[in-house]
């Protein structure tokens, strides 16, 4: 058994419990259990430890230093191999720390700080972590969780994409049956195309995909896009051009939750008439409108949205798994009223292992090495109110930082890179005369499944560069900050 993390403290109530007689069950049983960040508090706590308020909170990369005979970090002396036989860095997300380890444990590892990094009880087998193993910035992390699945809990692993690829293809079909009609909401992203191959493997011609100018794309995006889809993808894409209807829709409105509401909600009714026409004009064969929508939406997606109120997400009791991030319009962007029934093979993957199954399908990597692009577009990269002349700024601005990025040799070490415009102005020199012109970011992380990031290290002298010709390039900018913030604390996009 895993217990996973979370938002919530053990000691408020209400906080998130272990089933009763869990742990008596799990004495007669003896199977492990590992807890992982709000999971060891929990066990911490239960099992009579104590666990507090940090004094020092932890967020972001940490040291963490193993102790000797650790059977959880399988130290020579233990376990016969060598995980760590000094420090490394793990991920870090939490307030509360476990001040003293219940009887019988073992502190398995400190952090830097001095906190209690991991417990352990091996004669009961049961094991906590307080950082985040899972997350790709955790040192080993990986080797962690085999370690522990395979040698401690002798799990045999049978799993692999090619049996995904199997499921979602037969769950498909079994779905949206053999004559109903399907639309999929394209991006040009990793996930839709991705999303769209797998559906089209499944159910054939009854696939109609659709991309939106929604106004809020990169620079030549829409071009871009297309001549993929057709040269690369071979598949047929209509083209819906409702820049003006997104722009008025957004004009005014300065709220990120708003912005990506309205977007969600425009999206759907885009959708919908695009279902509308695809039956009228179906030429001499009948088409029903179609019912289904297919949607590229990852399970990042749905964990930082957080479930509504009743939905399956919950926990038994109401109580959320987790807390609002921020509404996806794909998952909390939806209205209420939604007719289409959602087609989501992506729904329970992270980023890397779309990819794997797009490789899988034979998508070609033109799609699977492209960076995430937010489903909202530059809306949630323009901070404040959007309006056309601040989304050219950004488009101009955006592609100069990536071509840099091409040019250096460094775009497939990126997990995603961007620029944001900022509501400021500062004073500034050009041409001998003063200036008063726009501010903006550049962002550059390292990630495997964008639930965790690292800022991007470039060499000083490739952002002077990048500095220079944006200042230099584009009329109406005179600063360039660069955004060294990981994930935890900040999030990878702005909005």
């Amino acid at each position: 058994m895993i217990l996973s993390g979370g938002p919530a403290s053990v000691y408020e109530e209400g906080a998130p419990a272990l089933p009763e007689g869990l742990l008596e069950h799990q004495t007669r049983a003896k199977f492990p259990v590992l807890g992982i960040c709000y999971g060891m508090q929990l066990l911490a706590r239960a099992l009579g430890g104590e666990v507090e308020k940090a004094s020092v909170r932890e967020y972001g990369r940490m040291q963490v230093t193993p102790t000797p005979e650790s059977v959880l970090f399988a130290s020579p002396s233990s376990q016969g191999q060598e995980f760590y036989a000094k420090k490394f860095y793990a991920w870090m997300s939490h307030g509360d720390e476990t001040r003293k380890v219940p009887p019988g444990f073992r502190i398995s590892a400190q952090s830097s700080a001095g906190g209690v990094a991991a417990m352990e009880n091996s004669t009961t087998q049961v094991y906590g972590l307080q950082f985040h193993p899972e997350v790709t910035h955790t040192e080993g992390g990986t080797k962690i969780l085999e370690h522990f699945l395979k040698k401690l809990a002798g799990i045999h692993p049978d799993w692999t994409m090619a049996s995904v690829l199997e499921e979602q293809i037969k769950a498909i079909r079994k779905q949206v049956g053999t004559v109903s009609h399907v639309v999929c909401a394209l991006s040009g992203g990793v996930d839709s195309a991705v999303a769209a191959a797998l559906v089209h493997r499944a159910i054939g011609d009854r696939l109609h995909c659709v991309f939106v100018d929604n106004g809020l794309l990169r620079y030549r995006e829409r071009e871009r896009v297309m001549a993929l889809f057709a040269e690369r993808l071979h598949l047929p894409v209509t083209c819906v051009d409702a820049v003006d209807r997104f722009l008025s829709k957004l004009k005014g409105v300065e709220d990120p939750e708003k912005k990506r509401k309205i977007i969600g909600a425009e999206f759907i009714a885009i959708f919908e008439e695009s279902a509308q026409q695809i039956s009228a004009t179906a030429g001499h064969l009948p088409v029903p409108v179609p019912e289904f929508l297919v949607q590229g939406t990852l399970y990042p997606d749905v964990i930082e949205s957080s479930p509504a109120p009743g939905s399956s997400g919950e926990l038994g009791d109401g109580r959320k798994h987790s807390a609002t991030i921020k509404s996806h319009h794909n998952v909390g962007g939806l209205p209420k009223d939604l007719r289409f029934k959602l087609v989501e093979p992506l729904r329970n993957l992270f980023k890397d292992e779309v990819r794997r199954l797009g490789s899988e399908l034979g998508v070609p990597d033109e799609f699977l090495k492209r960076h995430p692009f937010p489903g909202p577009g530059l809306a949630v990269r323009v901070i404040g109110e959007i309006t056309p002349p601040h989304l050219e700024l950004l488009r101009r601005v955006d592609e100069i930082f990536i071509q840099s990025i091409r040019e250096e040799g460094l775009y497939d070490q990126i997990w995603q890179a961007f620029a944001v415009f900022l509501p400021i102005k500062s004073v500034g020199v050009q041409g001998d005369g003063r200036t008063h012109d726009h501010v903006v970011a550049l962002r550059a992380v390292t990630s495997s499944d964008g639930m965790t990031a690292d800022w991007f290290p470039f060499d000083s002298r490739f952002l002077a560069r990048v500095s220079s010709r944006i200042c230099n390039e584009v009329r109406g900018i005179n600063r360039v900050v660069y955004d060294v913030s990981s994930k935890p604390p900040a999030t990878i996009e702005w909005e």
